[in-house]
């Protein structure tokens, strides 16, 4: 892939570590790239940061056209920067594009493309402990016509935002709402693509559990409202007298990448998990009886976020007594630790910046 770059003469000061929150700071460039039917993708560019312009009738403002992934950039020790996984991500990017009908994209040069731009941002990635440099890869579909059909036109864009704690509270146990009125997404839907939809249709369940002092709501299945699926910006395990649970891949849930390398640390450690239906029924009783002995969600933004509390129908459940269980601990500390460099890899999850 042959990118042209073209640098931004006005950079920005870059904000102190300790203002940092999510998402609020963006670096200097963005990457990107259109695609339509007759060249495929093309003219590939890192350019300086800006606004995008787009056609009142451009197709993802109409129809929802747009997927997008999250990933990391990591400041190790050493002052080499690092990514986790990003062919999973790129991988699971095109699985979310098939769904929706927008272009595939050939997984080798977006790893160059994503590669090639985190090295002119490097400097954007933070030292701080628990900092790190989020990238937003997405992508929209714009063609300039109302008819509902597939994508010809799309625009691929990588931006990047140097980021501290997803949550407020960091690895301090957060306070989860079962969702028990709307849902988020059910099997032969696009529940297990990362797509804008499936977040803005959480945001009326969210609200409420908000103003209720909860960080995230965690849903239940579309069809029965019977099985845990996941939580709003996560997925979600349970230890369950001994054995570790996480709801099975059934469509309807994010095959999360966190999710993924907590499980197999987890199975490489020697660890009983199981990926299987989880019933509210069955959480219920293990919050009353006191064989759940902790909960936590994992996710690209945080990591791993132990689960201090969880509220059903009113009634409110303490997990863990209110603290950061064991494993979860285990599990923060390992990724973080592979992540930021501070621990083997023995699993070749990192890809260093060279």
């Amino acid at each position: 892939m042959n990118i042209s770059i073209t640098k931004n003469t006005c950079p920005k000061e870059k904000p102190d570590s300790s203002v940092l929150g999510f998402g609020k700071y963006f670096t200097d460039h963005m990457f990107m790239m259109d695609y339509n039917n007759e060249e495929g993708w093309h003219d590939a560019r890192i350019v300086p940061f800006a606004n995008l312009s787009l056609h009142p009738a451009s197709t993802v403002l109409h129809y929802g056209s747009e997927i997008f992934e999250g990933l990391k950039a990591y400041r190790r020790k050493d002052g080499k920067v690092q990514l986790f996984r990003p062919m999973e991500n790129i991988r699971r990017m095109n699985s979310s594009a098939e769904r929706l009908c927008l272009p595939q994209l050939p997984e080798e040069e977006t790893l160059e493309a994503l590669k090639t731009f985190v090295r002119l941002e490097q400097d954007w990635t933070p030292s701080a402990p628990g900092t790190s440099l989020y990238l937003r890869p997405f992508m929209f579909g714009n063609d300039e016509t109302l008819g509902v059909h597939a994508v010809h036109n799309a625009t691929f864009v990588i931006i990047a935002s140097p980021v501290g704690s997803y949550y407020k509270e960091g690895i301090n146990p957060v306070k989860i709402m079962i969702e028990d009125q709307d849902v988020r997404a059910v099997r032969g839907g696009t529940g297990y693509a990362k797509c804008g939809g499936n977040y803005a249709a959480s945001n009326r369940a969210g609200e409420r559990a908000e103003k209720q002092g909860y960080s995230q709501v965690l849903w239940l299945d579309g069809v029965e409202r019977k099985y845990i699926e996941e939580v709003g910006a996560m997925n979600v395990m349970f230890k369950i007298n001994g054995e570790i649970v996480t709801p099975m891949l059934s469509g309807s849930i994010l095959p999360g990448i966190t999710r993924k390398s907590c499980l197999e640390v987890l199975r490489k450690e020697g660890y009983k998990v199981s990926e299987r239906l989880l019933s509210i029924d069955e959480l219920e009783a293990a919050m009353e009886n006191g064989t759940l002995e902790e909960a936590w969600g994992c996710g690209t933004a945080a990591v791993v976020s132990p689960i201090g509390e969880l509220c059903y129908k009113g009634v409110k459940h303490q997990v863990s007594g209110g603290n950061i269980g064991e494993i979860t601990q285990h599990l923060y500390d390992t990724l973080t630790g592979i992540q930021w460099g501070n621990i083997e890899d023995t699993f070749g999850w990192t890809l260093p910046i060279e």
